[in-house]
């Protein structure tokens, strides 16, 4: 029976969470000598490569299964030395999960404040996207627009985020002063988050009931999004609790007849870890219920 040395795997998680095998001596007070002693220990062990000596090093998918595990017993153990008086507290270890831009800057941060006993580490990637870091075994849990689970997951519908197509009064008066038309639309600079970022598209594809294609500035901040509408350098989709004091002032006005577009959320998280996230889940869920749209 093959036995995992667990500082050998420890040292593989560091040098793949930090990217080099340096900062993952630093981590874990040894030298970069015993680190990579250790992952070529492990590596001999198992018969494979785990590690892609490069800048940044990288996780082969060995690998990736490998820090999954390692996540996956840190929690375990975190959350057991809590229920059983007898065992020392383990080193809290971040959770890993990846979350939409959007969520992380308008609601997710209220549920992870309400979760004192965790560490995290938080990633971000389009939600028609975090799925894939879920099968990839890169994080514990997704915020992700996907309603089928991905398998070895469990998944908890939390409402839709809702966006508002906005831009200044001048830059309505420059490109929609005729109206909110096609060829108003295709003429008139968009912005959108990076090359990931659909939501623009989809909602002007159901505006005129086909592709649009209007210039884009691309522009990877969510309030800079909102700044940016602000000060007239494009239009666009932005979370609806970022601009409705901008609205009611005037600073933006929203476009067309209907500027709605709420993009479905769901929580989607390890079936193994589930126990130990419990915690975490119900504040996720709770701060959903607050500040996303809830189905009638």
């Amino acid at each position: 029976m093959l036995m995992i040395d667990y500082n050998q795997l420890n040292a593989l998680r560091a040098v793949i969470r930090n990217g080099s095998f340096e900062t993952a001596a630093i981590d874990l007070h040894v030298t970069p000598s015993a680190i990579s002693q250790r992952i070529k220990s492990l590596e001999d062990h198992l018969g494979t490569t785990l590690v892609i000596r490069s800048t940044p090093s990288v996780a082969t998918t060995a690998g990736r299964r490998l820090c999954r595990h390692a996540d996956e017993v840190a929690l375990l153990e975190h959350t057991l030395s809590h229920e059983m008086a007898g065992l020392v507290p383990t080193h809290t270890t971040p959770i890993r999960i990846v979350v939409n831009a959007d969520s992380l800057d308008t609601w997710f941060i209220h549920a992870i404040a309400k979760s004192p006993d965790f560490l995290f580490d938080i990633k971000t990637d389009d939600q028609d996207f975090s799925a894939d870091w879920l099968r990839r075994g890169e994080v514990l849990a997704a915020i992700t627009a996907h309603a089928t689970a991905v398998q070895g997951c469990d998944i908890i519908p939390l409402g839709s985020l809702r966006y508002l197509a906005t831009a200044s009064p001048g830059f309505q008066a420059k490109y929609f002063d005729g109206g909110f038309t096609l060829n108003a639309a295709k003429a008139a600079p968009m912005l959108m988050f990076n090359r990931k970022d659909d939501s623009q598209n989809l909602w002007l594809r159901s505006t005129f009931g086909k592709p649009v294609s209007p210039p884009v500035h691309y522009l990877p901040t969510t309030r800079g999004f909102v700044d940016a509408a602000s000060q007239g350098v494009g239009w666009g989709l932005n979370p609806a609790c970022l601009v409705h004091d901008k609205i009611a002032s005037g600073e933006l006005v929203t476009l067309s007849d209907n500027p709605v577009y709420d993009v479905p959320l769901f929580w989607q998280f390890n079936r193994v870890t589930a126990n130990a996230l419990r915690p975490l889940t119900d504040v996720v869920c709770a701060a959903a219920k607050l500040y996303l749209k809830q189905p009638v």
